[in-house]
């Protein structure tokens, strides 16, 4: 079957996460990748980012299936269970939301922390990052973004070797959020067939199949 251009999507996730190493104000750029699914979902796109666009689920098969560098492993059945995806979105949210004070405090006149946290607990210092021609909050911003986009890409990279390449999407808070948006406007009937298109995503897809 020829590829299509978004095949190649898994090269933005890559792009992406080299240039906020190589300089921290791109990860602004991660946005795109955090508010383009929200907007598709709510004009009638569905999970139409989720099962075709999505760089990170790309980067991740092909880790996984074509560089076989995952177990493929059934993933334990919480993760996919109700509670564990709502649970999860609920802290990864109370995560961003203490990103934005953090942020805000910087705006208000707070000095600027120049570090990025992975997994929420370590914190990588980044004192060679020049920042000097944006103001505090915009720096501070972008170092708390890019924490929280390192912490899910390793959290994707852990579950896809541990088990199926793309058992993040079960889980992925973006994934939560837009299917709760289809949710509201397509009620049961989206519930019953969005789940189903969920499962298979996180099962046999994973499986390359």
């Amino acid at each position: 079957m020829k590829k299509k251009w978004y095949d190649y999507l898994w090269l933005a996730e890559l792009t992406y996460l080299c240039l906020g190493l190589f300089n921290i104000l791109f990860a602004w750029l991660g946005m795109i990748f955090f508010v383009t699914p929200l907007v598709i979902a709510i004009f009638g796109g569905g999970k139409t980012y989720c099962n075709r666009f999505c760089g990170r689920g790309q980067l991740l098969g092909i880790l996984g299936d074509k560089l076989k560098l995952s177990r493929k492993a059934v993933p334990p059945k919480f993760l996919r269970s109700k509670w564990f995806r709502y649970g999860f979105l609920a802290f990864f949210m109370t995560m961003f939301g203490l990103m934005i004070i953090s942020t805000y405090k910087v705006f208000t006149g707070l000095p600027l922390r120049q570090a990025v946290t992975l997994l929420w607990v370590f914190k990588l210092p980044w004192q060679w990052a020049d920042v000097s021609s944006v103001a505090p909050w915009v720096a501070q911003f972008a170092f708390g973004f890019f924490g929280v986009m390192l912490t899910s890409t390793v959290l994707g990279l852990l579950t896809m070797v541990l088990f199926r390449p793309r058992s993040w999407c079960v889980f992925c808070p973006m994934g939560t959020m837009t299917q709760g948006i289809c949710q509201l406007k397509h009620g049961k009937e989206f519930k019953e067939n969005g789940r189903k298109s969920e499962e298979n995503r996180g099962t046999a897809e994973n499986s390359g199949e």
